[in-house]
C-alpha cells in the first residue's frame, strides 16, 4: 500500500504545484490529462526518485555529496526522459499537447528543454531531502480503505478520460 499511497499523494501534490506555478506566471491553470485532482506523471516520478535514491544507492556507502551529485545526474536524465515519453503518449492518445518547448532556447524538440531538465534536477533533490522526509509518515498512515476508495475514483477517472477524450478508444 505504501507505493500506491506514494503515487496518489505525490500525483495530487504535483498537480497542485503545477496549478500554483501556472497561477504565478499568469498561464491557464490546467494540469494533467485526467479530470481528477491528480497528475500521474508526478506520482510515477516520485516513485522513481525514491527507488533510485534509496534502493540503488543505499548500500554503496559513498560520500554524501558525491552520492547526491550522481543521483541528481541520473534522475535528471530519467525524469527528462519521462517528461518526453509523457508528452509523446498524451499526443498519441489524445491528439494534442499539454506543453511545447519549441520556443525555449535550449529545447530538444517539443517536449524537452534544458531549462526544465535542470528544474527536475533541482526538484528531485528538494524531494529527496525535504518533501519526502516531511510527508513519509503521513503516507505510511493512510488507511487501506481510503487507498481503495482513491483507487476506485482513479480507475473511473481513467475510464472516463479515455472514453470521452481518447483517440485510442472510439465509441460509435
Amino acid at each position: 500500500m505504501y507505493w500506491i499511497n506514494c503515487f496518489f499523494v505525490y500525483s495530487v501534490l504535483g498537480n497542485l504545484l503545477e496549478l500554483l506555478f501556472a497561477y504565478m506566471i499568469g498561464a491557464k491553470a490546467e494540469s494533467g490529462f485526467l479530470y481528477g485532482p491528480w497528475t500521474p506523471i508526478y506520482g510515477i516520478a516520485a516513485i522513481i526518485i525514491i527507488l533510485i535514491s534509496e534502493k540503488l544507492f543505499k548500500n554503496l556507502h559513498m560520500n554524501r555529496l558525491i552520492e547526491t551529485i550522481i543521483v541528481c545526474f541520473i534522475l535528471t536524465i530519467i525524469l527528462t526522459g519521462l517528461e518526453w515519453l509523457g508528452g509523446v503518449l498524451i499526443e498519441i492518445c489524445f491528439g494534442y499537447s499539454f506543453w511545447d518547448y519549441t520556443n525555449m532556447k535550449f529545447n530538444l524538440g517539443k517536449y524537452v528543454c534544458l531549462e526544465f531538465a535542470l528544474l527536475w534536477s533541482f526538484m528531485s533533490i528538494v524531494f529527496i531531502y525535504i518533501v519526502r522526509p516531511f510527508l513519509d509518515q503521513f503516507v505510511k498512515r493512510i488507511p487501506k480503505f481510503v487507498t481503495f476508495i482513491v483507487i476506485a475514483f482513479f480507475i473511473i477517472d481513467l475510464f472516463l478520460t479515455f472514453m470521452i477524450n481518447g483517440k485510442l478508444f472510439v465509441i460509435n
